[in-house]
C-alpha cells in the first residue's frame, strides 16, 4: 500500500506551489530595500573617498610646488596630474582646495550627491550619509 501511494505522487500540488511563491515573496520584500540601502551607502562612500583623494592631491601638490599663497585656492586644473581614476565620481561644480586644505565643491556619484563646505580630512572621515544631511562643513 505504501508503494501505491508513493508511485502516485508525482509533483507539487497547487496550494504547495503558492506557498513556495509567498515564502519567496516576502523573501524578496524584505532583501531588496536592504541592498538599495547598500547600494546607496557604497556610493557616498566613494564620493567621501573622492574628497579625501582630493584633499591628498592638494598636498602632493604643495610638496612639490611649495605652498601656495593666502587668499588663492587650488583648482580641479591644478591637481589634475595628482589625481587618479576616481570610480566614476563626478564633480557637479569644480572643486576648490584652500591654503589650510579644505575641500569647496559638490560631487555625485549615481543618485548620492554630497557637497563639501570647507571640509576636512577628518570631517569627511567622520561623516555619516543621510537623506537628510548631504553637506560636509
Amino acid at each position: 500500500m505504501l508503494k501505491k501511494f508513493l508511485k502516485n505522487d508525482k509533483g507539487l500540488t497547487l496550494v504547495e506551489l503558492l506557498a513556495v511563491i509567498v515564502i519567496l515573496g516576502i523573501i524578496a520584500a524584505i532583501a531588496v530595500p536592504s541592498i538599495g540601502n547598500i547600494i546607496e551607502k557604497s556610493r557616498a562612500d566613494a564620493v567621501k573617498a573622492e574628497g579625501v583623494q582630493v584633499l591628498n592631491a592638494a598636498k602632493l601638490y604643495m610638496t612639490a610646488e611649495g605652498p601656495i599663497a593666502d587668499g588663492t585656492t587650488l583648482a580641479s586644473s591644478n591637481l589634475t596630474e595628482y589625481l587618479t581614476e576616481n570610480g566614476g565620481v563626478t564633480w557637479d561644480t569644480a572643486f576648490t582646495v584652500s591654503p589650510d586644505l579644505k575641500l569647496n565643491g559638490v560631487a555625485t556619484k549615481g543618485n548620492v550627491t554630497i557637497t563639501f563646505t570647507d571640509a576636512t580630512v577628518s570631517k569627511i572621515n567622520t561623516y555619516e550619509y543621510s537623506d537628510s544631511d548631504k553637506t560636509i562643513d
